[in-house]
């Protein structure tokens, strides 16, 4: 979704104007003439800035301020003023504005003032968050479950987080699992108390007693000191045992005696320690399978599914996809110091239509990779290749003269090189394969790349302006085809 700016102006010219400015830039806008008609439209969400001007009739632009910062305080807000007072100035800042600029401005000052405005909110965003999940806050309130499927499982989570009864998360690899067992112990009564988290499939198998219940010094080989388990370092909170399907069939014996007498007993020690954990299991197995398979304990089986929660795959979940991309846009564009905006509405479209069988963890993934490789504001298909098969287009080589000037990104670069080529009578790179089709954009946009690096000895900043990209894009795309361009220049 395009971001929206709210303009509070009563000067229906400055209304027009801003609002010229802030559609060219790709940005939505929207505009009311009074301060009530903006807490009335921001109380509706959906506003990303505000435009503030000072001086209003009735309610004036502190007023507003102030009222709006008391209701929502992370909302960014610009005030505009036609006086540059530093007693105006001050004031604004100190009741909650992200920055000012004096009528009339610039639209280049318009526009930076806007993108830093977003781009603190993204930070401020991060930070929260961060600071919730180390806190344990981090609660059913933050997880994006627009989804009839996952309301289902918040309602379930609401419900279980109310008491100590154990709880079995299952779902497939890369659904949130962890993150629907942080969500019920935020719930909880335990909130604010550990959360610890153990992945049984990642514990060598001579280490799972000594990970899970601790040990004594000397104990074994290599107990140089005294260890706490799991348990231990969990008591008084909760304990999420991931992957509980991989532990070996001899720690279930001693896992269901530490949940049943609520103690545990370290290696090497000669008396048992008591602990108060809430037991919360995950697991991508079928564990009843498992049981009828003789891997898995049933009478242990019974002691973890007394309230089992099922978390739905995305593809199940489809509805959540555009508000689940544009929140990992905002955690990246903080960690990586970006400044996407979002995807293009044909980005969301691909994304929503792909079925993502690496779930949640997928899409996190190739968000990444989309936002720290992408060129433009918007995240584009093109910046999904492993979902939608598109790579950016480039022009075939042709004389200095001849060379068109077409974008990489343009999806109608390589039929337009090959019309520029054939009425050059020049063709360097193979457009029809050997059965008389037409090759993939994917390998004659290679091919294409590897000519303009021969024909241009290796001079990245020649072979760039010449194809018409930037030289961050250029050696992206030679890494990704693992091209030799020092062999070129040495050749060369």
């Amino acid at each position: 979704m395009v971001k929206t700016v709210l303009i509070v102006d009563d000067d229906p010219t400055q209304r027009r104007l801003l609002q010229a400015v802030i559609e060219k830039q790709g940005f939505r806008a929207e505009t009311v003439e009074s301060g009530e008609d903006a807490l009335d439209r921001t109380a509706s969400g959906g506003v990303d800035v505000m435009l503030l001007d000072l001086i209003m009739p009735g309610m004036d632009g502190m007023e507003t301020l102030e009222a709006l910062k008391a209701k929502q305080p992370d909302l960014p807000v610009i005030v505009l003023t036609a006086s540059g007072g530093i007693e105006t100035v001050v004031s604004a800042m100190r009741a909650g504005a992200s920055d000012f600029f004096v009528k009339p401005a610039s639209p280049e000052r318009i526009t930076v003032s806007i993108r830093n405005a977003l781009k603190v909110q993204n930070l401020s965003g991060e930070v929260k968050r961060l600071t919730k999940k180390a806190e344990g806050r981090l609660g059913f309130s933050d997880m994006i479950a627009g989804a009839p499927a996952m309301q289902q499982v918040v309602r379930l989570g609401e419900r279980a987080a109310q008491s100590d009864i154990p709880i079995l998360v299952t779902g497939e690899s890369g659904v949130g699992k962890e993150l629907v067992a942080q969500s019920i112990m935020a719930a909880s009564k335990r909130a604010g108390e550990p959360f610890v988290a153990v992945n049984c499939g990642a514990i060598p198998e001579n280490l799972v007693e000594s990970t899970l219940f601790g040990h004594e010094k000397g104990a074994f080989t290599g107990a140089v000191g005294k260890h706490a388990g799991k348990f231990q370092e969990a008591d008084g909170g909760t304990l999420f045992l991931d992957e509980i399907g991989e532990l070996p069939l001899d720690m279930q014996v001693k896992l269901l005696r530490a949940l049943q007498e609520g103690e545990v007993d370290p290696v090497g020690s000669k008396r048992p320690v008591k602990v108060n954990v809430r037991i919360i299991s995950a697991t991508n197995r079928d564990l009843a399978e498992q049981v009828a398979d003789g891997n898995f304990r049933e009478d242990l089986f019974y002691r973890l599914n007394v309230f089992p929660i099922e978390v739905p795959s995305l593809s199940a979940r489809k509805e959540d996809i555009p508000a689940l991309v544009r929140h990992f846009i905002g955690r990246f564009n903080a960690q990586e110091g970006k400044s996407i905006l979002d995807a293009a509405p044909e980005t969301h479209a691909l994304l929503s239509s792909y079925d993502w069988p690496g779930n949640v963890r997928q899409l996190e993934n190739a968000v990444f990779r989309a936002v720290v490789l992408a060129d433009s504001d918007y995240l584009k298909p093109e910046d999904f290749p492993q979902i939608s098969g598109l790579t950016p287009s480039i022009e075939a080589p042709v004389p200095a003269a001849a060379m068109p000037a077409l974008p990489l990104t343009h999806a109608d670069a390589i039929p337009a090189a090959v019309d520029a080529l054939a009425s050059n009578g020049n063709m360097p790179v193979e457009i029809m394969d050997e059965g008389g089709h037409l090759r993939s954009l994917e390998d004659i946009e290679r091919d294409l790349i590897e000519f303009a690096i021969e024909n241009y000895a290796g001079r990245m900043s020649e072979v760039a302006r010449r194809l018409g990209v930037g030289r961050s894009t250029l050696y992206r795309k030679v890494r990704e085809y693992d091209l030799d361009v020092d062999g070129v220049r040495a050749a060369g």
